[in-house]
């Protein structure tokens, strides 16, 4: 995938987008406006089934192959204490969901979804952004090909996640590089800092803003140098389930700002995505605006580890039932 320029193969794909099957969109809509008649409008359930059958171009659309993915990654800016936990704790959650015991094993077994966490060098921190590139570009472009193997299995709705202390500062950093703005204006609490925690994390994203300066101008070259491994693959996975026309529901900081780095480069490049979940997270929040994604859950669940992206799997699979189930019945 890696050519000599890194992100070249990465480019090319961007300008080959696959858009939307307006037209089995519409027979769906369809299909709930006659169903409307008898027992009134289903709201943004249209919406979603709609857009499902519209990406995967099916007629009588049904999820079965349904897939949340966690990329998991450590960061060197951790070292500066932008986070309440230890490092280690990236390793105990992955330890936890391999072992079951995780929130998201739960919503997986709940909602029938298959699980796959992947462990991106957890004992290899990326380089600290306030004094060096996270990752140098052709480590970036493998990481994002590795991330566009998570579909390698077959899939037919991808829920992204991620897993990474301090990596809701890196969003801050990536966002404001992409869109513009201070650290103040990007960063929150993420796990748990304090009011001096929080402007600790503000002061290291304006150190990692004034160090790598006009560098950031590229949106991928933004990704490469004040982003991190998990936001690396799940850039690759978003571009890899659009260009197999995979719908995606994506969930938590992380992950928003690794698919405005792809958004910034080509605009459009998210339409096959719907936001899962919206955090506390002010940058999250303002994130969502900035792309114009309205969350489908407002659950007030802290972090993108793929608990809000497994859980608007089960609406998703709800909405396409009621519209192949309104459609078979409308026939008969």
């Amino acid at each position: 995938m890696v050519s000599a320029l890194p992100f070249e193969d990465f480019r090319v794909l961007l300008d080959k987008l696959p858009e939307q099957d307006d037209r089995v969109a519409t027979d769906i809509r369809k299909v709930f406006a006659k169903a409307a008649m008898a027992q009134g409008p289903l709201g943004r359930m249209e919406d979603v089934a709609a857009w499902f059958a519209g990406w995967t171009g099916r007629a009588s659309p049904q999820v079965t192959r349904p897939l949340v993915a966690i990329f998991a990654g450590t960061h060197g800016v951790a070292a500066h204490g932008v986070s309440p936990r230890p490092v280690t704790a990236t390793v105990d959650a992955v330890e936890l969901c391999a072992a079951g015991g995780a929130a998201i094993n739960q919503v997986c077994l709940t909602y029938d979804l298959g699980l796959k966490v992947f462990d991106l060098a957890l004992d290899l921190p990326t380089g600290d952004i306030t004094r060096e590139p996270a990752l140098d570009e052709r480590g970036c472009a493998a990481t994002m090909a590795f991330g566009m193997e998570a579909i390698a299995g077959g899939s037919d709705l991808l829920c992204l996640g991620d897993l990474g202390v301090g990596n809701s500062t890196v969003a801050a950093a990536l966002m404001a590089a992409l869109f513009g703005g201070r650290g103040a204006d990007w960063v929150g609490p993420g796990s748990g800092a304090d009011e001096i925690g929080v402007a600790r994390k503000a002061a290291i994203v304006d150190q990692a803003l004034a160090f790598h300066g006009p560098h950031l101008a590229d949106p991928l070259e933004a990704l490469a140098r004040v982003g991190g491994r998990e936001f690396a693959a799940i850039a690759g996975a978003i571009l890899a389930a659009r260009m197999e026309r995979i719908p995606v529901l994506i969930d938590g900081f992380a992950a928003m700002a690794a698919a405005a780095a792809l958004h910034k480069a080509h605009p459009g490049t998210l339409d096959h995505c719907l936001l899962a979940s919206l955090s506390a997270e002010p940058g999250h929040r303002r994130a969502a605006e900035i792309l114009g994604l309205q969350p489908l859950l407002d659950l007030g669940i802290g972090h993108g580890e793929g608990v809000g992206a497994a859980l608007g799997a089960g609406l998703v699979k709800a909405a396409v039932q009621m519209a192949s189930g309104m459609a078979l019945a409308q026939r008969a």
